[in-house]
Parts: C-alpha cells; structure tokens; sequence
C-alpha cells in the first residue's frame, strides 16, 4: 500500500500564519484589557476626589480587579463588569465590516479578541443573587494593528460601523468607560409588572430571606420600546 503523502508542511504553514496571527490578536487584546483597567482605576479615583470636593460622601465609586481576564467598577448602585474573551474570533462573511476597503486589503484584520461590559445592579453581585439579570452594554473588537470597532447602545455617538483609522489608546477607553457609565446611570430600574410577582413560593421566601433571590434586572418584564438594540 503506497503511504499517503504527508502534508505537515502544510500544517507548518497555518501554525505560521493563523495561530501565530491568533497570538498576536490576544495579546493585544490581553495588552488593551489592562489599560482599561487602569482607565477604570483612575475614573475611580479621580470620582472620589470629585465626589468629596462635591460633598457628596453617600455616593461610592469603587474599582475592583478580579484577575486577569475580569474587573469591576461599582458606582451609585450600579456596576460595570469587564469580560475579556481568550479566544479570537472572525466577523462573519456576509457582514458589512468585511465589505471595507480595509479588510480587503488584508483579511487578517478581521480577526479580533473581544471585551465585554456588561452592567448588573450593585446589589446582584452584593448579595449573590444568582437569576438577576446583567445587560451587554458594549462589545469592544481588537485586531492585530490594535484597530477597533465598539458595538454597544445608541449612547454611545463615537460608534462606528468599520474599524477606527486610529490604534486603540487611552482617552478612547476612557470615552468609552464614561460613555458606559452614563449610559448606566440613565438606564433606570422599572418595577415588574404586578402579574409576574402575584404569587410566590414557599421556597422563594426563604430563600429572600437569606439571599434576596427574587429575579431582578433593570428592565425585566418589559419590552421597552425606547431602548432597541444597537448592531454594528
């Protein structure tokens, strides 16, 4: 029986190319987390100062990292969780990115590492409350130039809908912090419609008791017509 001809060299070839390029794009994306971290941590403080210049003590701003792929910033009852995804993924074919004069010029910038920010009510997190509900406020995509693109909500008017001409750098995060921040603050708590919480278990007291396990979330319940999802 004649042997197959190998095809390691073509193997080679893709660990050359993709997953060096996959590399590359992670750590980018690893590079630009930690400076958003460090433009939270810096919001944090300088809010404080603000705030007690203010003299407004009740109201907390508070910046936590949680290690290297998540952190947390708390303030006025809400927070702001930041996911950082550790694969790399591709824009689909028939999306409208991969129609720009950009990534025709080279496909490989259409692979990107993504940050998520997600925005779940202080308290859920407080007190472990398990069924509350977060909301995606923005998607951040890096690629291996350090080009961006931020899906996310209306709010947020530095959207774009192709990848910015410009590397991804400081005061842009920070825009997009206090973008989201803003945006939180005016996403307010609705209260459930009467319905839904009517009846109510056993169980479901105790566990309030304990846990204040009763389903909460911004908008839960509601289809609230005036905030429609953003796509790129």
């Amino acid at each position: 029986m004649t042997r197959k001809k190998s095809r390691l060299n073509e193997v080679i070839d893709r660990f050359k190319n993709k997953s060096v390029l996959k590399q590359k794009i992670f750590q980018n994306t690893s590079d630009t987390f930690v400076e958003l971290k460090q433009v939270a941590k810096d919001f944090a403080e300088e809010a404080k100062k603000e705030l007690k210049k203010n003299n407004i003590p009740q109201i907390k701003v508070e910046f936590f990292d949680k290690g290297q792929f998540e952190a947390e910033l708390n303030f006025a009852g809400d927070t702001l969780v930041f996911i950082m995804h550790t694969n790399v993924f591709e824009f689909p074919r028939e999306h409208s990115i991969m129609r720009s004069s950009y990534i025709k010029e080279d496909e490989s910038r259409s692979y990107c590492g993504v940050i998520y920010v997600y925005n779940f009510l202080a308290d859920s997190l407080k007190y472990n409350r398990e069924n509350d509900i977060g909301y995606l406020v923005a998607r951040i995509f890096i690629n291996k130039d350090f080009h961006f693109v931020v899906e996310g909500k209306r709010q947020m008017d530095f959207l774009n809908n192709t990848f910015m001409n410009e590397p991804i750098d400081y005061p842009t995060l920070r825009q997009i912090l206090e973008t989201a921040v803003i945006y939180c603050l005016d996403f307010d708590l609705l209260l459930q419609p009467y319905d839904m919480i009517k009846e109510i278990s056993v169980l479901q007291i105790f566990e309030y008791s304990s846990t204040m396990k009763i389903q909460t979330g911004k908008r839960l319940g509601f289809r609230f017509q005036a905030d429609p999802e953003e796509k790129l």
